[in-house]
């Protein structure tokens, strides 16, 4: 079994790779970054991958999200899958989910901060990842980890958090 992450790069994204990659140390379980990269230049807007101006390089944002993943979790595995079209969350959230099933995993980690409320907007990716029943979900909506005695904190990552 395996920890899978949806990864695009975002703050909440990151928390839950790490949280996941803590998590997997403790349990003795592998982690997978999971992406999916729509070809089109509104979608890298939306995610910040791109400025309003710049010219959309795929391949160099599937290399810089590959990066990032190896900075922040070098022993976890990253997986992409480029799609022509710009979907639908619910159809990107398939996507992602086809990608995580693949690894059989036990748990996805899911960096939101909007999943499970009473109110859910209908363009969140992580509602419809969240309402799979093969797998379940811990979802991450803070940067920092609650204090877990048997797993031991990535301090590097949390570095910026001190107040």
């Amino acid at each position: 079994m395996t920890f899978v992450v949806p990864f695009d790069g975002s703050d909440l994204a990151e928390a839950a790779l790490v949280r996941a990659a803590e998590y997997g140390t403790a349990l003795e379980e592998d982690v997978t970054a999971v992406t999916v990269v729509p070809e089109r230049k509104r979608y890298a807007r939306e995610k910040g991958w791109i400025d309003e101006d710049e010219a959309y390089d795929v391949d160099a944002v599937v290399e810089h999200l590959r990066e990032q993943v190896a900075s922040l979790t070098p022993e976890a595995s990253f997986e992409y899958e480029r799609i022509r079209e710009f979907p639908p969350e619910a159809r990107i959230a398939g996507h992602i989910e086809r990608l995580a099933l693949e690894h059989e995993p036990s748990v996805v980690f899911l960096g939101s901060d909007n999943v499970g409320r009473i109110v859910t907007p209908l363009t969140s990716v992580g509602v419809h990842i969240a309402n799979e029943e093969a797998y379940d979900v811990f979802v991450v909506r803070q940067r920092s980890p609650p204090g877990l005695e048997g797993v031991t904190p990535h301090a590097e990552f949390y570095e910026d958090d001190a107040t």
